[in-house]
């Protein structure tokens, strides 16, 4: 079974869609497995990071930002290279064990859903794969 999920984003920030993710596997029942997480997009991304700071998240985006600055001699018309870069970096999914009905993710870590040429309306996908 595949869930699709829809979020608004603004310019460019990191969401936090673990208790989406939850809800999917609630839903599901699986209780052994893994979750896919997938983004469709070229300009935004997947993570899991801390979720307990949110200083963590401005530090990733600062970094982000200094890491892939925007640059002249970039070609692409629409001019979002750097969010393409950024996505590229990223990833565009993520996979989580689920073992007895629960996400094994660490004590400090959430799913995030990466944005980098917002405002948008996105889309991402929950695949719950069972053992």
């Amino acid at each position: 079974m595949i869930y699709e999920y829809h979020i608004r984003t603004e310019e460019e920030g990191f969401y936090n869609i673990t208790p989406r993710v939850r809800e999917a596997l609630s839903k599901s029942g699986l209780k052994n497995g893994a979750a896919l997480v997938y983004c469709p997009h070229t300009t935004a991304g997947m993570t899991i990071n801390e979720n307990a700071d949110p200083d963590v998240v401005s530090d990733l985006l600062f970094a982000l930002k200094k890491t892939f600055p925007d640059r002249p001699e970039f070609r692409h018309a629409e001019g979002n290279t750097t969010a393409h870069l950024k996505a590229l970096a990223t990833g565009s999914s993520v996979t989580v064990p689920v073992e007895n009905g629960a996400l094994t993710l660490g004590m400090w870590q959430g799913i995030y859903f990466c944005e980098y040429d917002g405002p948008r309306s996105r889309t991402f996908y929950v695949k719950l794969l069972s053992e």
